[in-house]
């Protein structure tokens, strides 16, 4: 079984680690074979499953179904989970919350902005909640941004991404998440923090990668994100199946093919 001392260790030995977000007990099942290390049940499926443009409308009650769904079928991985949009904007809102998530399944609280939620973080992890903070392309502030853009590009946005990510691993956060950031940039908050840092779209390293299953599986509708690559169609993956997707991915990811220079943001 994966737990959070597993992936601290791989981060200090130099091992790259896989996550893939899930959503269903099928899934699960495939993932446990291919030893996936972390699964996350991410609110991309307010997109992915529900048919939303955005992960905004997705419910605490969506993310408690669908994490009790992977718990009960999952034996390997890690179990990440989303807090989704609004749910966490007061403390006592995102304690009742992450108690829910926790009593479904889940093993980190997945939770997404800046030092702001450094009081929650810290909270958490004294209640023993432990907290994966994501930063930079947030998709939860897509309004605030005005879209989904690359973070972090200039300067200024650059050390506030730096100043953030050390400051939440310092009130206890237990991972990072680094979405669409620039690679140097990435690389730098890597090195700078102790907890093991995840990267989607943000280059080759940091000490995990995590991609939406539907998107590596080759299920995206409209534009293919620069991040992505099709593992089930890849010709390595000799079997033609789901399964042998995800056991290539984790190949990829742990042998350095998978992330490439063409995948990440300069």
């Amino acid at each position: 079984m994966t737990t959070l001392s597993t992936l601290n260790k791989f981060k200090k030995e130099g091992v790259k680690f896989t996550c893939l977000t899930c959503y269903d007990a099928m899934f699960a099942r495939l993932m446990d074979k291919a030893q996936i290390d972390t699964i996350l049940i991410g609110d991309s499926l307010g997109m992915v499953v529900q048919g939303h443009s955005s992960t905004l409308p997705v419910t605490i009650e969506d993310m408690v179904y669908h994490t009790a769904n992977i718990a009960r079928s999952n034996e390997h991985a890690l179990i990440l989970a989303d807090l989704p949009f609004m749910s966490y904007v007061t403390l006592p809102e995102a304690i009742t919350n992450s108690r829910k998530l926790m009593q479904a399944g889940a093993q980190v609280i997945k939770i997404e902005g800046g030092s702001e939620l450094c009081d929650l973080v810290t909270t958490l992890a004294q209640a023993g909640t432990p907290t994966c903070v994501h930063l930079g392309l947030t998709p939860q502030l897509v309004n605030v941004f005005g879209g989904y853009k690359i973070q972090g590009r200039s300067d200024e946005a650059a050390d506030k991404l730096l100043n953030d990510a050390q400051a939440v691993v310092g009130a206890g956060a237990a991972l990072l998440v680094l979405e669409c950031v620039p690679a140097e940039l990435a690389k730098k908050v890597t090195e700078s923090v102790e907890v093991p840092v995840i990267g989607i779209g943000a280059g080759a390293d940091t000490d995990g990668q995590v991609l939406v299953m539907h998107d590596m599986l080759g299920m995206v509708h409209g534009r293919v994100p620069r991040f992505v690559h099709d593992f089930l169609t890849d010709e390595r993956n000799t079997e033609h199946s789901i399964e042998g997707a995800f056991a290539l991915y984790k190949q990829a990811v742990q042998e350095g093919s998978f992330p490439t220079k063409q995948h990440q943001f300069d």
